[in-house]
């Protein structure tokens, strides 16, 4: 006590001792002398206040600005998170009815139909559960069927056009079948045996029917396109039994003879006679088909000449 009494009485003699600072609450006292550092003397009391709690408004205080800077953070993450998990997880669109329906009209066209079948058509598409694979082969019976009705409207006096209309008809289904065949990739066993049957028929029945209607003019293309289509027959089979049918197969001059011969037969059968002026084209029409005949069928004899010089 005498030590505190004794400077006091310095601080407040002395002119050096520019400031001090008591603190009642802390048992020291700061003394600032000439402008050196402060030192610190013990005085007061010992006895320390409690710590008073801190308040609401200095806890929000310190408090918001952590919030504030931890806040863009945690949102930042969050969005990230939900984008990459949308990116890892996209969801699939839902299947809408129409789609479902629209899928299951197509499988149901599409079936039995060979796997390069093109995409079904309008027809395909609003009837999907007709047999469509099977049209092929009834446009080939149908062509069979026609053959007696063809002969009964020839000799049925003033139908002409009604025999040729059911020729052309005929003609083009023969086309038709062929075209649908391979845009649906369907073939049957049945079906390529009967399809160059029926047309074989229809020709040769027209042929022999129209030269007995006008003899000799007609009869000499007929007896060329004939026999060339009985050894071409032949010819095929043999190479069947072989396994070389393939080197035998219709070529390009094969079809140009079939369709120009169709067509010269159904002019002549529109002819009502051969005073008529579509008798003399289709005549000289039917001769050039016959110069094809030879022709294409020299090239399948020339394809199978080294199998059947075997052995000679």
């Amino acid at each position: 006590m005498l030590l505190v009494k004794s400077l006091g009485c310095l601080v407040l003699l002395s002119p050096s001792f520019t400031a001090a600072s008591f603190a009642p609450s802390s048992p020291w006292i700061q003394l600032h002398v000439d402008g050196r550092a402060p030192f610190l003397i013990r005085g007061g009391s010992d006895k320390q206040p409690p710590p008073s709690a801190p308040s609401l408004d200095n806890t929000q205080q310190q408090s918001s600005p952590q919030a504030q800077q931890s806040s863009p953070v945690s949102l930042g993450a969050s969005n990230d998170d939900s984008s990459s998990a949308g990116e890892q997880t996209p969801t699939p669109p839902e299947a809408t009815p129409s789609a479902d329906l629209e899928a299951n009209v197509v499988a149901q066209a599409n079936d039995h139909m060979g796997p390069n079948a093109a995409a079904p058509g309008i027809l395909r598409k609003a009837f999907p559960h007709v047999a469509w694979h099977r049209l092929p082969n009834i446009l080939t019976y149908m062509r069979c069927i026609a053959i007696p009705l063809l002969v009964w409207l020839f000799y049925r006096p003033s139908s002409t056009v009604e025999t040729s209309v059911l020729f052309g008809f005929a003609s083009f289904t023969d086309w038709l079948d062929g075209y649908l065949a391979r845009r649906w990739d369907i073939t049957s066993p049945f079906g390529a045996f009967l399809d160059p049957v029926a047309d074989k028929l229809m020709v040769s029945t027209s042929l022999i029917l129209l030269t007995g209607k006008y003899g000799r003019i007609i009869a000499i293309p007929t007896a060329i396109i004939l026999a060339r289509e009985i050894a071409v027959s032949a010819l095929r089979e043999w190479m069947a039994q072989r396994g070389l049918r393939d080197s035998v197969k219709v070529g390009f001059q094969g079809k140009v003879k079939t369709a120009a011969t169709m067509m010269s037969l159904t002019l002549l059968l529109l002819a009502t006679s051969d005073a008529s002026k579509l008798f003399l084209p289709s005549v000289a029409m039917l001769y050039l088909c016959a110069l094809v005949t030879v022709t294409s069928g020299s090239v399948y004899f020339k394809a199978a000449a080294p199998v059947l010089m075997e052995g000679t």
